[in-house]
């Protein structure tokens, strides 16, 4: 075991799992056996890496999409962290239009579905059927079926299988000749076995290659069909960005390279690559990660931006749950005097990581950060980050380890004034809302509370 068990991970992750191991032979062996590891398996592994080969040699950068003389010299290093870390350039000439209506963003896509006459192209982590928001969705993907439009449709098994009505979801999609695959499904009776909390985290919609959809909501109603939820009042607080430009083809091969991952079959020759009319002037990037990439790119890409930030940062994530270095970059940045704002759920819908997460709070109190948390029964579930007036980041991926290491996320990066004030105009109005956690207050709860916070924080480490 402690030749095995540090390979490839960091030395605390490593300790970690060796004390379970040692303190508990039996239990300790076997967990580990199934969540120790957050590699793929070797077929699945070569597969991903060749299409990211593919992919570096046929997505270069066009020399017009090159970072303003007018932007800090940093901004050009993060563009090329991330190219090199996935393949996928900066690109100028997009639209970005976002939303923060859980309702109106259901009803943008059903509209855009609608307005279809190639192909369209679906990717959830969650998905079910109700009445009142996605039934307009599944109606305008059986119609868009129906009049001779290929529609692709995934989803991830673990995300949605809970759901009710996930077997006559299936069967409605098959019946409306959808073709549909489960994401990174768990059959060990077919000798697919891998950790089954290795998901696919990405929210994406494509219509013709001409408009996409990407963000933090999952295709469901904003309560996540659970009574509980309703009875509390409980919704979750998302949103979306419509991308019109050359972004829509980048978010196209993201969706076409989980397709193949999941079906074996190419569609790259299919995906509609026209030339954009580039109907505005956005520089934007698309950074996809997961355990495909093992470089951990979004981390890599959020710890660049907050170290570079010389007025401030707004994060707004439903999960922060950092490891050693974002954690120091935050706490570097608040110290040096750069304004650092937290947006965080007061109570989150996992009990666990809710507790782990507000083990860091002392920490980040102490070193200058604001901390504002969304009240409660509501899940603040945005992903976004802004960065000066500089970079605006939105997308699915959430600030802990989970979607550093373990799940496929989607994070877009975009240039200019334009994006960043929209992304805090959203920001603004969950501000509104929140309440500013300061130091005293914080020091006043309960031992039993600060408890089990640092408890959590243990699980947070044996990833």
């Amino acid at each position: 075991m402690l030749g095995i068990v540090p390979g490839g991970r960091r030395p605390t992750t490593a300790m970690a799992w060796l004390l379970a191991i040692f303190l508990l032979p039996y239990v300790g062996l076997i967990v580990f056996l199934l969540f120790g590891s957050h590699r793929l398996n070797r077929p699945r592994r070569e597969r991903q890496e060749a299409v990211n080969r593919e992919i570096m040699t046929a997505v270069g950068p066009d020399p017009l999409d090159r970072v303003p003389g007018h932007f800090p010299r940093w901004v050009t290093s993060v563009s090329e962290l991330n190219q090199n870390l996935t393949g996928y350039p900066l690109a100028g000439g997009n639209r970005f239009r976002f939303d923060a209506d859980y309702k109106n963003i259901l009803k943008t896509m059903a509209e855009d579905i609608d307005s279809a006459n190639d192909y369209v192209h679906v990717e959830f982590y969650i998905a079910g059927i109700d009445q009142e928001y996605t039934e307009p969705v599944f109606q305008a993907l059986e119609r868009a079926a129906a009049r001779g439009v290929k529609v692709r449709f995934l989803f991830d098994q673990i995300g949605s299988w809970r759901l009710p009505g996930y077997r006559k979801m299936k069967e409605r999609l098959t019946e409306a000749g959808i073709e549909w695959y489960r994401m990174l499904p768990i059959a060990p009776f077919k000798w697919r076995w891998r950790r089954p909390d290795l998901r696919n985290h990405r929210k994406i919609l494509v219509v013709d290659g001409r408009v996409g959809m990407t963000g933090s909501i999952n295709l469901i109603e904003p309560s996540y069909l659970r009574r509980s939820a309703h009875r509390k009042g409980r919704e979750w607080i998302d949103m979306m960005a419509r991308i019109e430009g050359p972004m829509v083809d980048h978010l196209d091969l993201i969706f076409a390279t989980d397709w193949y991952l999941e079906s074996g079959k190419k569609v790259f020759d299919q995906l509609q690559f026209a030339e954009h009319d580039r109907p505005a002037d956005t520089l934007a990037q698309m950074i996809p990660s997961g355990p495909g990439y093992p470089q951990e790119n979004n981390l890599r890409m959020f710890n660049t931006l907050i170290y570079n930030a010389r007025r401030q940062v707004r994060i707004t994530t439903p999960y922060l749950v950092p490891d050693d270095s974002l954690l120091y970059a935050l706490t570097t940045a608040a110290q040096a005097g750069v304004d650092v704002e937290l947006y965080l759920c007061r109570e989150g819908d996992n009990r666990i990581t809710n507790h782990a997460q507000q083990s860091y709070y002392d920490t980040l109190l102490e070193a200058g950060v604001e901390i504002y948390r969304y009240p409660s029964p509501d899940v603040l579930h945005s992903k976004c980050v802004t960065v000066d007036d500089t970079v605006g980041v939105f997308g699915s991926s959430n600030m802990d380890m989970r979607s550093f290491s373990l799940n496929n996320e989607i994070t877009v990066l975009t240039l200019g004034s334009e994006c960043v004030a929209s992304l805090n105009e959203i920001m603004d109005s969950y501000k509104a809302e929140s309440e500013l956690l300061t130091k005293e207050a914080w020091a006043s709860r309960s031992r039993i509370e600060r408890w089990l916070d640092n408890v959590a924080r243990l699980t947070a480490v044996v990833q």
